[in-house]
């Protein structure tokens, strides 16, 4: 998945749900569940994502969308082998920017 947000140092909830074309609700509720998530809260209360924030979704949102994984085997798979994860997360990522670079050169012939 491929995540379309400006270079920022803090995005608001809204944007983040946006991006990954969920609910705000559920961002909030994956923030609750996950330990992982810590947004940092303005003097109004809102929270404000940081890219690591956003780097933590992708994986969650990676398991637990695309690979189908439930909440808890989302938890017991970042608890289990956390390095992997990460690992296997950026790896994906990666790919996918350069698939999406592949199509934007295939496009230009």
């Amino acid at each position: 998945m491929h995540i379309d947000l400006p270079k920022k140092r803090y995005y608001k909830v809204g944007e983040v749900a946006d991006a990954f074309g969920v609910t705000a609700s559920m961002i909030r509720y994956w923030e609750q569940e996950f330990d992982m998530i810590k947004p940092k809260k303005n003097s109004k209360g809102d929270r404000m994502f940081t890219a690591h924030d956003i780097e933590n979704f992708k994986m969650i949102y990676q398991l637990a969308k695309e690979q189908k994984y439930s909440l808890e085997g989302v938890r017991k798979k970042l608890r289990e082998n956390p390095k992997e994860t990460i690992t296997n997360s950026k790896v994906i990522s990666r790919l996918e920017n350069i698939k999406i670079e592949l199509i934007r050169i295939k496009n230009q012939l």
